[in-house]
């Protein structure tokens, strides 16, 4: 799932474009491969950074990234080209003028992949044209939330989810033509790149960027589709099952490989993210596969022992309070928890014994507890008066 553009910028959405370039710069510098050699980590973060910078420089693609998000700009910053989600290329003389105390003067390839020190400096050297690989854009992935109660969550549920995500033209299949024809880009020759080089002291330096007339495709469409207006993609709404296990927790997602937003011009769709949200119960409390279940008991039904009737996630049962039960103590129901994530058994539920105080008594209630009070049974120090009626045999006498 791509990171929020202003996250890896690490700028408010309210940035301005100076605001912009300092972290860019900063950041780049940070993470450049040749500050960081053999670090996949920061490789993936200087990609991330000149990625966005790409994209929240552009008045036009931080327009539509706004209001939008990824789906707005396509699949990548790296994309660029026109149509629906493009808007040019980079002003890659600009993204790399930080860099010019560094051997490899910061260029990397289209898509962030780093220049090698031979390539720079090589002479003009090192490899032929890469190519863009064939089928389209990748599309982006998608992240929604599902809202779930404890008792789902504690047997597994599945769920049917309508979603509005990009998906791909009808009208063109997704080719984004509306005759299906498309041309070898005379800009770049197909090769997907375009290349400026220039002379300086230290030898040959090579710039090499994704082509601005076929946004790194390597090919031009003929005849636009009006439909989805050439990019094969289009907002719609699907409707998709997800088979949640028993067990989960908030914040845990389920991947959906290829369900998420349809690639540009027939680019392999991205994945649908399922964010798992758990709802507070009004009853219960989770500790892990177990539950707990806060129960008021009266004074005689402590003293005296009862059953009594508590719900759980399965429904309710019955369960013993054994007489002299102490305030606070925790009794076990096994299995009636939430099913493990990996296994078949359940956890349990804690039935947690409250004492139940009254705030309003009639008078014959008090004179009771009254009469009550007279009896040196219920003083924690009766215990030491072998000779007095044991408190329990009071209390009996007097609620039964």
């Amino acid at each position: 799932m791509k990171k929020d553009y202003y996250e890896v910028l690490g700028v408010s959405r309210s940035a301005t474009k100076d605001e912009i370039k300092k972290a860019y710069r900063k950041l780049a510098l940070q993470f450049h491969p040749d500050k960081n050699p053999d670090n996949k980590d920061a490789e993936e973060h200087f990609k991330e950074v000149n990625e966005a910078y790409e994209v929240l420089s552009n008045d036009d693609k931080r327009r539509r990234y706004d209001q939008f998000g990824h789906a707005g700009v396509g699949s990548s910053a790296a994309s660029g080209g026109g149509g629906q989600y493009g808007g040019g290329s980079a002003d890659f003389g600009d993204i790399f003028s930080a860099f010019n105390d560094m051997f490899s003067g910061g260029k990397t390839r289209a898509g962030g992949a780093p220049f090698g020190f031979e390539e720079v400096f090589g002479g003009g050297g090192g490899g032929g044209r890469r190519g863009r690989p064939s089928g389209g854009i990748p599309g982006t992935d998608l992240k929604i939330r599902l809202k779930l109660t404890l008792e789902e969550i504690a047997k597994g549920v599945e769920k049917t989810l309508k979603i509005k995500k990009q998906v791909t033209c009808k009208e063109c299949n997704g080719s984004g033509s509306k005759s299906g024809a498309t041309e070898t880009c005379q800009t770049c020759h197909g090769s997907g790149e375009v290349r400026q080089a220039s002379k300086t002291m230290f030898g040959q330096f090579v710039n090499i960027a994704a082509c601005p007339t076929c946004g790194g495709e390597g090919r031009i469409i003929k005849d636009r589709c009006p439909s989805c207006y050439g990019e094969g993609i289009k907002l719609g709404e699907v409707t998709v099952k997800v088979t949640v296990p028993s067990g989960v927790e908030d914040g845990n997602y389920l991947t959906l490989r290829g369900q998420g937003n349809s690639g540009p011009r027939g680019g392999v769709a991205g994945d649908l993210l399922v964010v798992i949200e758990e709802q507070p119960h009004e009853l219960f409390s989770r500790h892990g596969d177990d539950v707990i279940y806060n129960l008021a008991v009266s004074f005689p039904d402590l003293v005296l022992g009862t059953k009594v009737e508590v719900p759980t996630l399965d429904g309710a049962v019955k369960l013993t309070i054994p007489a002299s039960t102490q305030p606070e103590t925790m009794l076990r129901i096994a299995g009636h928890g939430i099913g493990h994530l990996r296994g078949s058994s359940r956890g349990d539920q804690y039935v947690k014994v409250n004492v139940f105080v009254p705030k309003d008594l009639s008078h014959q209630d008090k004179e009771l507890l009254k009469e009550l009070k007279k009896s040196s049974g219920i003083s924690p120090t009766a215990h030491n008066d072998k000779n007095a009626k044991g408190f329990f045999e009071k209390a009996r006498d007097i609620f039964t």
